[in-house]
This record gives C-alpha cells, sequence and structure tokens, in this order.
C-alpha cells in the first residue's frame, strides 16, 4: 500500500480523491480538533440521558417496530451490542476490500460532527482499522437501503468487537487474531453507538462514490476507443463541427464533439476518405450526443455523492446546542438509489453504443472496406466474429441491470420500514454495470486498433496515434487466428488501467 499523507477528517469535506486515496491506495486517517470536540460533547449528552432515565429512540428503546419497548439504565450498552450481533445476516461473496475502506471511511466521516452521540474511544476503533489495514469481511448481500445500509454496517461494527472475521496484510484471520497482530482490543459500545454505527448509507455511498470514479475515467476512454472506430471505419468528420453543438449546449455533447475533434486532427486517414460521403451511422455521428448525455447523467451523480459523503445519516439525531434528539429519515437512502439506478442506464448506454461500432468494424456489408470480421483470409480465419458476441451478451446483461432498483421498494420491520429504497442494491449493480461496460470498450478497442492496421501506412490523427501506438506496444496486429482470449483479456485490463488516457493526453494535452 501507498502510505500517502493523512487524510484529516472533518466530517464535512471528504473528496473522492480523498476517498480513494484511502479505499485504495491505503493513506492514514486522522481526526481533526474541531470534530473531535464534537464527538466529546454529543457523548457527554447521551450518558446524561442515559443516567436521568429519558426516554430516547434507540438509547432506552427498542428499535424499528420495537421501539414502544423500554430498556432500562443498565441493560442500554448490551441493547446496542445485541443490535450488532442480531443486525450482522449478511450473505453472498465478501465485499472487495477497497470497497469496505470506503465504507468505513464514510461512516467514520458522518459520525464526526457530533449529531450522532458515539464516543471517541469507539471512533478510534474504526481509525485504526483504517490505519493498521484491518478490512471486515462484509457479506455483499442484505442491506435494503433503510434503514441505512444496516446489515453490512453491522458486519463492520461486529468486528469492531472482535467478533466475525477480517482480512489482514492479505490474509482472511478472525477479528481477535488480526487484534493480537496489531495490539488492539475489542470495543464495548456506550449507549447509542450500536445505532450510531449501523444506521446510515456509508455502504450504498461506498460502493457509488467507488463505481463514480471509475465511470470518471471510462467516459474518455469511450471517447478515445470510439475516434479509433471512426478512424478504422473510415468515418467522415462532419458531424462534430462545433458549429452544431453550440446550436444544442448540452455539456457533455460540447465537451465530446471537442475530444472528438482533438483525437483525430491530422488523421491522413479521415482527410482521404471525407469525401466519400456526407454522414455516417448513429453509432459513429452520434458519439457526442450519446456519450454527452451519459457525461451528463454523471455530473448528476457526482453532485449527489459528493453531498452524501459529507451528510449526517443516522437516527435519531442528537442536536448538542438544544439538548434534543430527533427522529427523522437521513438514513433512507432515495437520493442515491435515484442516482445510482440513473448511474446504471447513463454506463450501460456507453457500453451498448460501443457494441454497435464493433458490430459494424465486422460486417463487411457496413465496415467500408474492412475485410470480413477484421481477418486476412476469412473463412479459414474467423478473426474478431465471436469478440463481437462477448459484447452482445454483456450488453446484453446490462440492459436488465439497468431496471431501476428504486422502484422495487419492499416492506421490513413488520411495516415500521414501510418503503425502503433498495439503493445498496442500485449501487451494487451499477458497478457491475461499469466493469461490463469497461469489457465492451477493451474488446472494442482491440477490434479498432485491427480495423486502424488495414489503412496504415496512412496516419491518424495526434490523439488517436498516440492511443494506438500505446496499444500496439501491448497488444500485436492479428494476422491469423490464434488463441484470441489472452489479448482480449490484455485489452481489456489496459484500457481499464487508463493507459490509454495517458497516452493520449501526453500527446494532446488533457482531455475534456
Amino acid at each position: 500500500m501507498n502510505r500517502a499523507n493523512p487524510v484529516v477528517l472533518t466530517g464535512r469535506n471528504l473528496t473522492l480523491e480523498q476517498l480513494i486515496n484511502v479505499s485504495r491506495c491505503g493513506a492514514p486517517v486522522k481526526l481533526s480538533a474541531e470534530a473531535v470536540g464534537q464527538i466529546n460533547r454529543a457523548s457527554a449528552l447521551i450518558e446524561n440521558w442515559v443516567a436521568g432515565n429519558r426516554i430516547v429512540y434507540g438509547v432506552t428503546t427498542g428499535f424499528g417496530d420495537l421501539a414502544t419497548v423500554k430498556v432500562d439504565a443498565a441493560r442500554t450498552r448490551l441493547l446496542q451490542e445485541n443490535l450488532i450481533r442480531s443486525h450482522a445476516v449478511g450473505v453472498g461473496e465478501p465485499l472487495p476490500v477497497d470497497v469496505v475502506r470506503a465504507v468505513m471511511l464514510l461512516r467514520l466521516n458522518g459520525l464526526l460532527c457530533g449529531h450522532s452521540g458515539i464516543t471517541l474511544e469507539t471512533l478510534s476503533q474504526l481509525v485504526n482499522f483504517l490505519n493498521l489495514d484491518i478490512t471486515p469481511m462484509v457479506p455483499e448481500q442484505g442491506s435494503v437501503g433503510a434503514s441505512g445500509d444496516l446489515c453490512p454496517l453491522s458486519h463492520i461494527a461486529a468486528a469492531m468487537l472482535g467478533e466475525g472475521d477480517v482480512f489482514h496484510q492479505g490474509r482472511r484471520m478472525t477479528a481477535l487474531e488480526a487484534m493480537k497482530l496489531t495490539g488492539l482490543k475489542p470495543v464495548s459500545l456506550h449507549p447509542k453507538e450500536g445505532l450510531a454505527l449501523n444506521n446510515g448509507t456509508a455502504a450504498l455511498t461506498g460502493l457509488g462514490a467507488l463505481a463514480l470514479y471509475d465511470a470518471l475515467k471510462l467516459e474518455k476512454n469511450a471517447d478515445i476507443v470510439g475516434a479509433l472506430s471512426l478512424e478504422a471505419l473510415h468515418g467522415v468528420p462532419y458531424a462534430f463541427d462545433a458549429r452544431t453543438h453550440a446550436l444544442r449546449p448540452h455539456s457533455g455533447q460540447i465537451a465530446v464533439a471537442q475530444n472528438i475533434r482533438r483525437l483525430i486532427e491530422g488523421s491522413e486517414i479521415i482527410d482521404k476518405y471525407k469525401g466519400s460521403r456526407v454522414q455516417d451511422a448513429y453509432s459513429l455521428r452520434c458519439m457526442p450526443q450519446v456519450h454527452g448525455a451519459s457525461r451528463d447523467a454523471l455530473d448528476y451523480v457526482k453532485s449527489k455523492i459528493e453531498i452524501e459523503m459529507n451528510s449526517v445519516t443516522d437516527n435519531p439525531l442528537i442536536f448538542p446546542d438544544d439538548e434534543t434528539a430527533l427522529s427523522g429519515g437521513n438514513f433512507h437512502g432515495q437520493p442515491i438509489a435515484l442516482a445510482m439506478d440513473f448511474f446504471a442506464i447513463a454506463v450501460s448506454e456507453f457500453g451498448s453504443i460501443s457494441e454497435r461500432r464493433s458490430a459494424r468494424m465486422v460486417d463487411k456489408s457496413l465496415s467500408n472496406g474492412l475485410p470480413p470480421f477484421l481477418i486476412n483470409d476469412s473463412g479459414v480465419n474467423s478473426g474478431f466474429m465471436i469478440t463481437q458476441y462477448t459484447q452482445a451478451a454483456v450488453a446484453s446483461e446490462n440492459k436488465t441491470l439497468a431496471h431501476p432498483a428504486c422502484v422495487d421498494s419492499i416492506p421490513t420491520s413488520a411495516n415500521q420500514e414501510d418503503h425502503v429504497s433498495m439503493g445498496y442494491w442500485a449501487s451494487l449493480k451499477a458497478a457491475r454495470v461499469l466493469r461490463n461496460v469497461e469489457k465492451i470498450l477493451g474488446i472494442e478497442a482491440m477490434a479498432a486498433c485491427q480495423g486502424v492496421g488495414f489503412s496504415l501506412p496512412l496516419s491518424l490523427g495526434r490523439g488517436t496515434k498516440a492511443a494506438y501506438e500505446a496499444f500496439r506496444a501491448q497488444i500485436p496486429f492479428l494476422e491469423k487466428d490464434r488463441f484470441i482470449h489472452p489479448f482480449m483479456t490484455q485489452s481489456i485490463d489496459f484500457v481499464r488501467s487508463g493507459a490509454l488516457i495517458e497516452a493520449v493526453e501526453s500527446a494532446i494535452g488533457e482531455l475534456n
């Protein structure tokens, strides 16, 4: 792990880049002095309420439909630990380590604002888990996105109690074993702390934030790979003229058109064939409109994720100035559920149009002179025939995954929670859509570079040339059929890594 500079948390200004540094690069975290003061003030108030037998939901009462059951002061700590034990009931494969680290960071950040009543002692366990590389094993299924992400967050809290499994230094082990190796001890929860730890939207937001970060890279890759396909198919440049896009000034559309113009600038291939027709098929001609609309959707998602990353989403909320506890619904994941449903639709469209460009390249009746299936001596050789099948299969999977999750609310907790967001599933499947589109674009990149090879030695544009040369340094032109799977996998990984973007931006400057 890269031990980068510490990320100082305040609860109010965590950025997407900082989240990536902590979740994927191992940057340590520190609590600001202001946050520590806020934490101590609110937790002291909780202790006073318990001592005074004040009735506060989730502190001196049961939870959900059991909110009418009063719990005496002597058992308020047991109440919190039982909450965690009973709610840690996830199923399925473990979430990836980077996802769980993002979730822990967001839960920690949301608790720092002093409206949750958690103690500094308990929060320090989360800080230590992040800084000492202890990642709870969290099954991927079990949250309905209200009352927050109860199930996955309970698995994290259970590990803090010394229960369940964790990942440490690349190995799965019990939480107690990891604590012994690092000198930590299990925490004992104070009143309100179990509810503070497991009540909130950190899991659905953490999943969404990581997917968003990768999608912002994918949108550049889509423009680069699409421009390579434009070159391979001897496309014409007229649809990218700035005058057209000024008349319909959606920001994403304008940005993509400018990217395409810069990528193909100076192309001898485009110049040679630009007189052959006045327009191309939609999958080429409408890249600014389609890619651009998806970019605009991702901008909306980004605005919602950034708000949620710095919000307080548990319940009840403590207001120390007024010495008040208010039950509300900030745990409801609807704002991110809608955003991540939109994300899945928008990202799926990058894959849908990519598959259509690939389909043109392998079809001799649509490929503007390319050999059938992008291979010499086709017949004996099948070339790229079946790579497009794979794209079609994955693109079709995305059509199902793009069905909105948030419209499928299902009641829980004896109908006390009678409308839930399903935001966790929205984020989980959105991440799967993203991974699928990375595969589709990687396959298109391989096909497009194969197609470009038949136009050489004519020069490509400045940007597409840089992309092509970077790609060819890794993956060869296929003269005849070979075991293609390793090349396809390598192409997907190469595009996903951001290497194409780096090569292009080194040549022509930063893309939109």
